[in-house]
């Protein structure tokens, strides 16, 4: 299947998401860190943070994606809820793209 060129908000919502999940990656592992190994718990403290913003940032730009690219309430639903589960912001954000969710919008639409 082809790759599909992305408009300026599905740019934006492919950033937040793979920032959404790096930060929940970082997290995990801080948290191995602190209750698994037992050695220390800056990994909480900084990932906890900075995934607590990226979530922020994912959520708002999942809804302005929504809006500009008109997606169907199924689709914002998905895209809210693949925060909460680690590290699903990645593979809905590919699914999205193959589905032309991200896509620029036919000229009728604008």
């Amino acid at each position: 299947m082809p790759v599909r060129p992305l408009s300026a908000s599905g740019r934006l919502y492919a950033i937040a998401a793979f920032v959404e999940a790096l930060t929940w990656a970082g997290l995990l592992v801080g948290m191995w860190l602190k209750y698994g190994a037992n050695v220390t718990d800056a990994g909480v403290w900084l990932f906890g943070r900075l995934h607590g913003a990226a979530f922020l940032f994912y959520m708002v730009a999942t809804m302005i994606t929504a809006s500009r690219q008109r997606w169907p309430g199924w689709a914002l639903l998905l895209g809210l809820l693949a925060a909460i589960p680690p590290l699903v912001t990645l593979p809905l954000e590919w699914w999205f793209r193959r589905r032309g969710l991200l896509s620029p919008l036919p000229a009728a639409h604008q």
